[in-house]
């Protein structure tokens, strides 16, 4: 168990906890409403955490305050996309190094001991989980858990669905609905005649659920994540198809054989750097390898694999369209079809990011693979 300590009139400390990975604060300090932004700056830099004890409002100004000072050293677009991407990445991980040095500390029942902290109490045990003692978390990791229960509370309207989807703390949120449009529109192979389909990976269980709502007989969803497995059950329960759709895992593929697989693999080969990155990069492409290698052993006759997939990668020079068709060939597969679409979320307008045009230019495609 990983554990802070720090002294406030005695000796102290806590268990520490960081769903993004932040590594364990050596040398903490407590700080007030009497530190000044540039004082928690220059400490937050040098390694140190600020254990906060004032007000809960004025810690999150003292928050923003640094995001504006970590601002100023945000890098702009390099000599390649590629190189342009890895900066970018390596600034967010800077960014989120010493936003996460301003801490609080939850007692053993989730609360937040701050003069006009809210009632987080609902939000942290949600996410978190029992405590078996005090446990000091980043503020910017706390304010992260509460929107996410507002998210859960409210749900994400998905139009393919006609119904909002209800995304909980750490599970990828359908917010792109260009995929999932994609999985509601293509044609369904055997003639539609699709008994069993499969759903590898599926988050929040959206795919799934909009499978299930086009008349597929059973569909089986997977996840490697526990807390998605939760949450897939909880969208599958709250939709009425708890009698279609069976949650399991941690395996990539369930037992037994579909008419239809369907995989949205995270899109970006990388590292990720917590579980919180784990719908975002996939590791030596592993998850995307695994798909394709095991599909042709658990097609049915005439089934298809739906490789749900954007070309960003191929945009920021990660991955080739070359090495993608030799994966799905060297797995004994053919290309049937592909569906395309073009990004519709707000970050392929914003043309302050050094990496505008390769998002603008993004396309997300369905691939409908064979046997053969």
């Amino acid at each position: 168990m990983s554990t802070i300590h720090w002294t406030e009139s005695r000796p102290r400390s806590a268990r520490w906890h960081s769903e993004s990975g932040l590594p364990l604060p050596r040398t903490v300090v407590v700080a007030d409403d009497r530190m000044r932004a540039a004082v928690a700056y220059r400490l937050a830099c040098e390694g140190t955490a600020l254990l906060w004890r004032g007000d809960f409002h004025n810690a999150r100004q003292l928050l923003s305050a640094l995001d504006r000072r970590v601002g100023r050293t945000a890098p702009g677009a390099a000599d390649t996309t590629a190189e342009t991407f890895r900066l970018q990445r390596r600034f967010r991980a800077h960014r989120a190094r010493v936003l996460g040095k301003l801490l609080v500390l939850l007692d053993a029942d989730h609360g937040l001991d701050l003069r006009r902290a809210p009632d987080v109490r609902p939000a942290v045990a949600e996410a978190y989980g029992a405590f078996d003692g005090p446990v000091a978390v980043a503020l910017s990791e706390l304010l992260g858990v509460i929107s996410a229960r507002q998210w859960r509370e409210k749900g994400v309207y998905v139009p393919a669905l006609e119904a909002p989807v209800h995304p909980h703390y750490g599970v990828f949120a359908p917010t792109r609905s260009e995929y999932v449009d994609l999985v509601a529109q293509a044609p369904l192979p055997r003639g539609g005649d699709v008994r069993v389909a499969f759903d590898l990976g599926t988050g929040t269980g959206v795919l799934a659920a909009v499978l299930a709502r086009r008349g597929v007989g059973q569909v089986v969803a997977t996840d490697v994540s526990a807390r998605a497995r939760a949450c897939a059950r909880d969208n599958v329960g709250r939709l009425g198809l708890t009698e279609v759709v069976r949650v399991t895992g941690p395996e990539l593929y369930p037992e037994g054989r579909a008419d239809l697989v369907v995989c949205n693999p995270p899109w970006i080969p990388g590292r990720p750097a917590s579980d919180l990155d784990l719908g975002v990069y996939d590791a030596g492409s592993g998850m995307l390898q695994g798909f394709l290698s095991g599909l042709a052993e658990r097609l049915e006759p005439g089934g298809e694999g739906w490789l749900v997939l954007s070309d960003l990668a191929e945009r920021l020079g990660l991955r080739s369209r070359e090495q993608l068709m030799t994966a799905v060939e060297s797995a004994g597969l053919r290309v049937v079809d592909r569906l395309d679409t073009r990004p519709r979320h707000a970050r392929a307008r914003d043309t302050d990011d050094p990496l505008h045009a390769v998002r603008a230019a993004e396309v997300t495609s369905l691939w409908r693979l064979a046997v053969g």
